[in-house]
């Protein structure tokens, strides 16, 4: 049986950064379902050390062998640029060592983190958190893609563009780089994510009222999504184990 964590990063990096998650799976996992969800993360595993995963346009599925152990720093939308130092569009789609992205200061990072008490993963996730560089303040498009997210998606993009003194054409490329998604397709995906908490809740309404909920035109719309990002039905998504990164 596996075990996933969230935890919150702390009041200082909660700006920048959604959760700390942990992963633990004695028994190991076969196709671990991660849906899009507009982020970027650096993940530690004691098998395979440190990697930092792009935005991801489709759902993907992972797997982990028995006594599997992870680690990771989940970035807000458009956040994580700010600490890796580098365009997001370089990484959607796909993941790197982080010492591809880090140098030096990845490889004395791995070293901490493989020196941890192997029973705990949990400590491996706070060495993590603590050795993120000092972020620097959001800048304006950084602002406004954390506005978008806000909104879940439904927003006005002109306007969201405008507030961050950019053209629409200047906010895609931004959005872009600070992302690796299109302000449309950024939109899209913090708006399936959105229906995929309302109807990860505890008291499931029916799919029509979670698409009204989450602003798709109709059901149909909410359907078409589901196709796009997981190759499934809503329902056959929900009916199946639920996905780690819904919530």
């Amino acid at each position: 049986m596996q075990v996933y964590r969230e935890h919150p990063p702390g009041p200082a990096l909660s700006r920048y950064i959604e959760c700390v998650w942990t992963l633990d799976s004695p028994a190991g996992i076969d196709g671990h379902r991660v849906p899009p969800d507009g982020c970027i993360d650096i993940v530690y595993d004691r098998a395979h050390g440190l990697r930092a995963i792009g935005t991801m346009t489709t759902e993907r599925h992972f797997h982990f062998p028995r006594g599997a152990q992870l680690t990771g720093i989940r970035f807000r939308p458009g956040m994580a640029r700010i600490f890796l130092g580098v365009s997001s569009a370089e990484l959607t789609d796909i993941s790197l060592p982080l010492e591809d992205l880090w140098s030096t200061r990845a490889g004395e990072l791995q070293r901490r983190l493989d020196d941890a008490d192997a029973g705990s993963i949990g400590r491996a996730s706070r060495i993590l958190i603590e050795n993120l560089p000092a972020p620097a303040a959001p800048n304006l498009p950084q602002q406004a893609i954390e506005s978008l997210a806000a909104a879940h998606g439904n927003a006005d993009l002109d306007l969201i563009a405008h507030h961050a003194n950019l053209s629409p054409r200047q906010f895609r490329r931004r959005c872009l780089e600070e992302t690796g998604l299109t302000p449309k397709r950024l939109a899209r995906v913090l708006r399936f994510r959105h229906a995929c908490r309302i109807a990860d809740g505890p008291n499931r309404p029916n799919w029509s009222d979670i698409a009204l909920e989450a602003e798709y035109f109709d059901q149909a719309h909410l359907i078409r999504d589901f196709h796009q990002f997981t190759g499934q039905t809503p329902m056959a998504v929900f009916s199946n184990t639920r996905a780690r990164r819904s919530a």
